[in-house]
């Protein structure tokens, strides 16, 4: 019944009654997206940008979505899991964050992440993002890409692992991009901050309402199916070597779990 009513009453109506949070259950990323009011990309550059300048001066500690952090906070398990593959590489790591925004990640971490011998973070965004990176924050460790090609082509080490934080949710076509990655047999897949059905439900499509304190907007977002997730992994020559549970939280049934995948010898 409550995914009938969000079928007929339009976004706007939901975003006056409730401010922030996921509804529904859409049967197409274009019936999601006609009940969202989309967001101000150029508006969320500027606010991300304005914020990670002041974790590049030291002003704050990290930045995510805009919003900065002024205490320590780490994932461990991702870090963990970086160390672990530049442990096999010499204390070397060259790794692609795709959608990574501005350097999220990488600042967050990057108190562990520079004491590695050598280090090549690769972010790939979309232009707007990888031209305000280029022009203000590129560093001897940081680079900014438009695509995974590019990165490949233009990266002087063999690339490792990409890190897919917190993004795969948002694609309208999230397996097309995995197999993408999957084609180019890069070593290790780190999937982390993302949405999983409870008991093992089919995907779920909804339209995600940001809270007013990071911006306006609304789109879609899909919680993924776990065990379609993981067997698409399995069926593509990738070991799970470890999954472990997130922070995120949403207010509908569901959980947010990381996962590190490992290309088999033989694939």
């Amino acid at each position: 019944m409550k995914s009938e009513i969000i079928h007929v009453v339009p976004a706007w109506l939901f975003l006056l009654l409730k401010k922030w949070g996921w509804i529904g259950d859409f049967d197409s990323w274009g019936d999601a997206q006609s009940h969202s009011t989309g967001y101000d990309a150029d508006n969320i550059l500027e606010k991300v940008s304005a914020s990670l300048m002041k974790v590049k001066e030291e002003i704050a500690l990290f930045e995510r979505d805009s919003v900065l952090f002024y205490e320590k906070e780490y994932c461990w398990e991702l870090l963990a899991a970086l160390m672990w593959i530049a442990a096999q590489h010499d204390g070397s790591l060259n790794i692609i964050d795709f959608g990574g925004s501005l350097g999220s990640t990488y600042y967050q971490h990057r108190s562990f992440l520079d004491s590695l011998k050598h280090l090549q973070w690769n972010i790939v965004e979309q232009p707007s993002f990888v031209q305000k990176g280029q022009q203000s924050f590129e560093n001897e460790a940081l680079r900014f890409y438009r695509s995974i090609d590019e990165c490949l082509q233009s990266s002087q080490k063999e690339l490792q692992a990409i890190l897919l934080s917190g993004v795969l949710q948002y694609l309208e076509r999230p397996y097309s991009l995995l197999m993408e990655i999957i084609e180019r047999k890069i070593r290790y897949i780190i999937v982390d901050r993302t949405g999983f059905t409870l008991h093992n439900r089919k995907d779920r499509l909804t339209v995600q309402m940001v809270h007013p304190r990071i911006y306006r907007g609304s789109y879609p977002c899909w919680f993924f199916n776990e065990t379609k997730f993981l067997r698409f992994f399995s069926e593509s020559g990738y070991v799970l070597r470890s999954d472990f549970l997130t922070s995120d939280v949403a207010n509908i049934p569901s959980v947010f779990k990381g996962f590190i995948f490992e290309l088999r010898s033989d694939a």
